[in-house]
């Protein structure tokens, strides 16, 4: 399940530290992520399976899912020969916030 979203040009000329935002919250822009960040977040980790039983999603949808988070640096993934495992990237779920936190200081500052 691949994002349809597709850039303007001129995104690709903003500064590589606003594209590594931009792509972070672009992964977070889905329900679906949302809650497997909160169910990884209330335990070490977990392999694919577990998460599909606790959402109730296809295998398939969740593993894509998984991927995003992964690809987007949010979750770590560590092979196993039997079940690979996900977790969630603590440190960069915090920068996630504290890029929002000074975005919305910098547009609201002058309020």
């Amino acid at each position: 399940m691949a994002d349809s979203f597709t850039e303007p040009d001129h995104a690709n000329r903003a500064p590589l530290e606003s594209r590594a935002v931009a792509a972070r919250f672009a992964a977070l822009s889905h329900p679906a992520r949302i809650e497997i960040l909160k169910h990884l977040s209330a335990s070490n980790s977990c392999c694919c399976r577990e998460v599909v039983d606790h959402l109730d999603l296809a295998q398939s949808t969740v593993s894509q899912h998984l991927k995003i988070l992964v690809v987007a640096g949010l979750v770590r993934f560590q092979p196993d020969r039997q079940r690979s495992r996900y977790e969630v990237d603590r440190a960069a779920l915090a920068d996630v916030s504290a890029s929002l936190t000074a975005l919305v200081n910098s547009c609201c500052s002058g309020r």
